[in-house]
């Protein structure tokens, strides 16, 4: 594909300094560990037991390098959009028929989240699947997290997000394609949407909140023709907003404070990512009980690598200091999967988008893609099925 020289696309590959990993080792060595109460499990944050047991195993198990060369397995490339450098995965079907697809991870998620579907995505005949529904996958990393940050200058919104999406899905010569997202990246794909409504054919989300969800309190009125698992998600909301968001409140207020704990230490870091894979997910006892922890740590690997704690949490500041809330509703088709630990209830997301497409899972959190690789292609296969 031609490109002119402002809007080229340059093949990446990640080559992190052995310098960088040995400092690593040599802070978790290193670690001043804080006291801890008695008996308080995971009720007050993570509990120090199991994050120096995590901590030891990073320093001492954990093989880097073997996550580096499964990342450098996949094409990567980096564009320059806007001002900033979006690094992205850019894996095509062997399927002649397949359908573009752009999927946004979001926070504290990185392009990791995807790993485990991006076969199935791109080549379900390998996967004992039906070919007519492969995807060529693009997968960016959202500016100022990853290999796509830090950010140099303010205003990184989720709508400014989208636009850059719009330009390097143009940059790749997709006239037609869907959209993909949780987390943020139900912020961002929905946003694309109305960007780019000629060109997104349908918009899938899972993890979705604003939107998608009660704006304030619940009339109990409405509650009363909830089914069960509506109320049960109204309750988890409930339980969110009163005691699971002060990581939202720092970080949409001071994420430059937050940011200096979280860079100079990896256990600061580890503890900041690690808490949120417990409470999101469907796991037991440990988040590693519904995550590989490999692929965990290279998540967090991803913040800490690249300096990445502030900008990746400057997003909430943009977003409640910005404009991106009160969009029109969105008209482009709308899939939205609610797996167990979701929050998103259908009468409140016809609201806002057009909904074509609901789905429910007893089963599988925030991070489904990671947690429930097969509910989530299975999804995403049926959705796109009417829209290609």
């Amino acid at each position: 594909m031609a490109v002119t020289t402002d809007r080229m696309i340059r093949p990446f590959r990640i080559d992190v300094p052995e310098s960088d990993l040995e400092d690593l080792r040599d802070r978790l060595a290193r670690t001043r560990w804080p006291e801890e109460l008695p008996g308080v499990g995971w009720s007050r944050g993570v509990p120090l037991g199991y994050l120096k047991e995590l901590a030891d195993y990073w320093r001492c198990e954990y093989d880097w390098r073997r996550q580096e060369a499964r990342l450098n397995d996949l094409p990567q490339f980096t564009t320059d959009i806007d001002g900033e450098t979006v690094h992205f995965l850019h894996v095509l079907s062997p399927e002649p028929g397949a359908f573009p697809l752009i999927l946004t991870h979001g926070w504290p998620g990185s392009i990791v989240e995807f790993l485990e579907v991006i076969g199935p995505l791109t080549d379900p005949r390998a996967y004992g699947g039906d070919p007519a529904d492969s995807f060529h996958v693009v997968i960016p990393s959202i500016p100022g997290f990853g290999l796509s940050g830090p950010t140099h200058d303010a205003g990184w919104t989720t709508a400014r997000i989208a636009r850059a999406w719009a330009e390097l899905m143009d940059r790749l010569g997709y006239q037609r394609y869907g959209a993909q997202g949780g987390d943020w990246g139900a912020f961002v794909s929905p946003e694309l949407g109305r960007i780019a409504p000629d060109r997104v054919a349908g918009v899938h989300v899972n993890a979705a909140t604003f939107g998608f969800i009660p704006f304030g309190p619940v009339d109990p009125a409405d509650v009363a023709t909830f089914s069960d698992g509506e109320k049960a998600r109204v309750e988890r909301l409930n339980r969110y907003m009163s005691d699971g968001n002060g990581y939202f409140q720092l970080q949409a207020t001071r994420p430059q404070t937050v940011a200096y704990g979280l860079t100079d230490s990896p256990v600061g870091q580890l503890a900041w990512v690690v808490e949120k894979f417990k409470e999101w997910s469907h796991a037991g006892e440990t988040p590693d009980a519904a995550i590989d922890r490999d692929l965990m740590l290279t998540d967090v690997m991803l913040y800490w690598l690249t300096r990445t704690a502030g900008s990746s949490g400057s997003l909430y500041y943009e977003n409640m200091h910005g404009s991106s809330w009160g969009q029109q509703p969105g008209k482009t088709p709308t899939g939205v999967a609610v797996f167990a630990e979701d929050v998103a209830i259908r009468r409140y997301s016809e609201y806002g988008n057009n909904i074509v497409h609901w789905s429910e899972f007893e089963t599988g959190g925030h991070f489904a893609a990671m947690e429930v690789p097969n509910l989530f292609v299975q999804d995403v296969r049926t959705f796109f099925r009417g829209l290609r």
